[in-house]
């Protein structure tokens, strides 16, 4: 009697089965993923981002990408003699800074990250907030020292209209959506935080999930003594955190918090500069990164 030959290529059949439950569990959910980071700025990373997402449309998901481009609006500011100042962790927008806000994020990387997801198919639809009204905002003004400080054209989210993005996602399409708004008036447009808007939109679409790319691993446990990262949290474990974490992962987690207050069933923080982090956090049993859940969610450990 003839043994069975062992194919070489039976691992990857082990791996597509593996995925088999994350497969079903979200098939036709819609997924918001903030795109930002070194998988921003570097091209092996970006083209690794487009796959992942397509892999996602592809396997029956909805994905929905919001990004920012803080580095790229950086770099074109200097290039025409505008300083970029921060203030509360928000970038100081003048008129000026405005024009260079909206020209890189609409013009320059929305393109791009489009024009990567296309590779793969009819697929992706560039949109910013400004259109059919998806974000509206006022001028924000973070409090520093006690007082109201202004910082410009810097927008804070009042209204979500998923209308567009919901008929883009209902044709089968990829939005890609710039985080940038509109008054209510349409006199004036604002440049908002990427990680809130990403936020905004998963609680307004009812998304089943919200990721958000980082350039660290997830959310550390005993930084800088330990590097060990925690896994799972709650809203409210993640709420006691917040006064305590570095200015950068503020929006982030504020993002996440908000999104499971909002209905979305999980927030997961994951490590950017690893390739295919999307497809490792979804479809397979470890996942990486930090995942946020309701106060009330079962124990989905294993499920990040």
């Amino acid at each position: 009697m003839t043994t069975a030959r062992k194919h070489t290529a039976l691992p990857k059949a082990q791996i597509l089965i593996e995925a088999l439950p994350w497969l079903t569990r979200h098939h036709g959910r819609t997924v918001v993923i903030k795109f930002g980071g070194n998988a921003m700025v570097d091209d092996e990373l970006k083209a690794a981002f487009a796959q992942d997402v397509v892999f996602l449309r592809q396997a029956g998901l909805k994905p929905v990408v919001v990004h920012g481009g803080g580095p790229q609006i950086s770099a074109q500011l200097d290039k025409q003699g505008l300083a970029s100042e921060f203030k509360a962790g928000l970038r100081v927008t003048t008129p000026e800074a405005m024009d260079v806000v909206r020209m890189v994020l609409a013009g320059q990387v929305q393109r791009e990250l489009v024009g990567l997801l296309n590779r793969h198919g009819p697929l992706a639809v560039g949109l910013t907030g400004e259109d059919a009204h998806t974000i509206t905002a006022v001028r924000h003004r973070p409090v520093i020292d006690g007082e109201p400080v202004d910082i410009g054209r810097v927008g804070e989210i009042t209204a979500i209209d998923t209308g567009a993005i919901q008929a883009l996602l209902d044709d089968g399409r990829i939005p890609v959506v710039s985080s940038i708004a509109r008054s209510a008036d349409d006199h004036h447009v604002y440049n908002v935080n990427a990680d809130t808007a990403a936020a905004a939109l998963a609680a307004a679409l009812g998304a089943e999930t919200l990721m958000v790319l980082t350039d660290v691993e997830g959310l550390y446990e005993d930084w800088p003594n330990s590097d060990d990262v925690i896994s799972r949290l709650t809203a409210t474990e993640l709420e006691k955190l917040l006064p305590e974490l570095s200015s950068g992962m503020v929006p982030k987690m504020e993002g996440c918090l908000h999104a499971v207050r909002g209905g979305v069933e999980t927030a997961r923080v994951i490590d950017g500069r690893v390739q295919h982090s999307i497809l490792l956090e979804i479809f397979t049993d470890e996942g990486i990164g930090t995942m946020v859940v309701p106060d009330e969610a079962p124990d989905t450990q294993g499920e990040s």
